[in-house]
């Protein structure tokens, strides 16, 4: 129990620094302009039609680091600092959230994956905690509710485990065409490069500590102390 508690701290704290690091290296970023003037709308539409994709619109949308890309209505969403910015930090995020539609477009395989696993992802979500407590209260009764449990939330991480390759390939091809678009060059490529790394970052701990956590209420479920 206290070694379960130790791996849950240690998760928390790295999770505050990786998270603590993109919003500082995003800030530091944002001050670093683009040669050209280009805004982060700028290269998510330049990017898209480079790609041949017409039919994705950009819209701005509120909050920070907020910026999606939503496959249902086709849509790239950046957040009020990345949409009229025009530096180094938004072109990288717009970049990004453009090599989704990319993937998109192209049937990218683990992006279909993550896509068909929404629904289901959605439900286990919305009850996977209510379903836990209540297998932990009543284990001595029952062990079923917490099995169920866990299932629910096997889900979540396999979805955390499988949205990796789909950030990493969309920060992958965003830098890819950063590069060969000239919308970088040698003095501030290496800037957007670290700016998706830490991002990626955040998804690698949330996979890790969703992994540990399963693994956690396994282990309470296997107890046979109880």
């Amino acid at each position: 129990m206290y070694f379960g508690w130790i791996i849950f701290g240690a998760i928390a704290i790295f999770s505050f620094i990786v998270s603590s690091s993109l919003k500082s290296k995003f800030k530091k970023y944002s001050k670093v302009p683009l040669d050209g003037g280009m805004t982060g709308r700028d290269v998510a539409l330049k990017m898209l039609h480079d790609n041949g994709i017409y039919d994705v619109k950009v819209t701005s949308v509120q909050g920070m680091l907020t910026d999606h890309y939503n496959p249902e209505d086709k849509t790239v969403n950046l957040s009020e600092g990345v949409y009229s910015s025009n530096s180094v930090a938004a072109a990288a995020v717009a970049a990004h959230e453009c090599g989704h539609a990319v993937q998109h477009a192209y049937a990218y395989g683990p992006l279909k994956m993550r896509s068909a696993l929404v629904p289901f992802v959605s439900f286990a979500s919305k009850w996977v905690n209510w379903i836990l407590i209540a297998g932990i209260f009543l284990i001595n009764f029952s062990i079923l509710p917490l099995w169920i449990g866990i299932g629910l939330f096997a889900l979540t991480t396999i979805f955390s485990f499988v949205t990796l390759p789909v950030e990493i390939n969309a920060s992958a091809r965003a830098l890819t065409w950063l590069n060969s678009a000239g919308i970088t060059n040698s003095y501030n490529y290496p800037m957007a490069k670290d700016a998706l790394k830490s991002a990626a970052y955040t998804y690698v701990v949330a996979a890790v500590g969703s992994l540990a956590t399963l693994i956690y209420y396994i282990l309470i479920a296997l107890d046979d102390r109880r």
